[in-house]
């Protein structure tokens, strides 16, 4: 007779408690399986993250100019996990994790103009570790409520102690306007019971549409000051290198 770790007396004579052992140490193995599989997205986050505060910082120096106003990121919750694999009849396995739910590790990118989206887009996917698995363009073509950005599914290679491994990750990149838009949308549509809900529904419609017109006028008026800009001497060169060594680059 001996004592385990979850304080079951184990015993030849007592298969009923044996099996229940048996059961308990399976379900901590799976627990700590899916901790270690969540730290692996995490990680994903952290590299594609980088990659993408690197270009930023570069095209600050090169041209002194961000094209990124903000990076977030998250984790989908587990309880969105089952969810989202109950909803494709796929088991609550590891496997089915990696192989059906590609937004376990999601981040987000906000740009200022809609022609920083594609340039982000394009830069981060030369990157020859970089492999895109799946692309909407949800610019070119919005969602029947207005929805606006650009999606991607990559896989980076995560590299840890005993193993490489490739992971999944998506990426949204939109405007400052997109993302306004789509944040209150967010929180709108969680709203329980609103009357005349097809109004503010056709409302939110028309506020996509107004917000994208302003989106591509904003766009023309940066081109149109950049096209008005007069011709650099080599002074003026000279000058933006100088202006070059002070800029911030940690």
């Amino acid at each position: 007779m001996e004592e385990n770790l979850f304080g079951l007396e184990i015993s030849d004579n007592n298969p009923a408690v044996n099996a229940l052992f048996h059961q308990a140490m399976r379900f901590a193995g799976s627990v700590v399986d899916y901790k270690e599989l969540m730290m692996m997205y995490a990680c994903a986050i952290q590299e594609i993250r980088t990659k993408l505060e690197i270009l930023d910082t570069e095209y600050n120096v090169r041209y002194r100019r961000n094209p990124i106003t903000s990076i977030t990121s998250r984790l989908k919750k587990s309880s969105s996990i089952m969810e989202k694999l109950m909803r494709k009849n796929q088991g609550l396995t590891l496997q089915s994790i990696e192989e059906y739910v590609h937004d376990v590790a999601g981040i987000r990118v906000v740009c200022p103009y809609i022609d920083d989206i594609y340039t982000i887009a394009e830069a981060l996917l030369k990157q020859d570790d970089i492999t895109l698995v799946e692309r909407k363009d949800y610019i070119e073509n919005p969602k029947p409520n207005g929805y606006r950005s650009l999606h991607l599914i990559v896989k980076v290679p995560v590299f840890f102690s005993e193993q490489r491994k490739e992971m999944a990750v998506e990426i949204q990149i939109r405007t400052i306007a997109m993302d306004f838009w789509a944040s209150l949308e967010h929180q709108m549509k969680y709203k329980q019971e609103i009357p005349n809900q097809q109004e503010i529904v056709d409302k939110l419609a028309e506020c996509a549409e107004v917000i994208s017109r302003t989106d591509q006028e904003m766009l023309e008026i940066r081109r149109q000051i950049d096209a008005s800009s007069d011709p650099q001497t080599e002074e003026d060169i000279l000058l933006e290198k100088i202006r070059k060594l002070d800029i911030n680059i940690m």
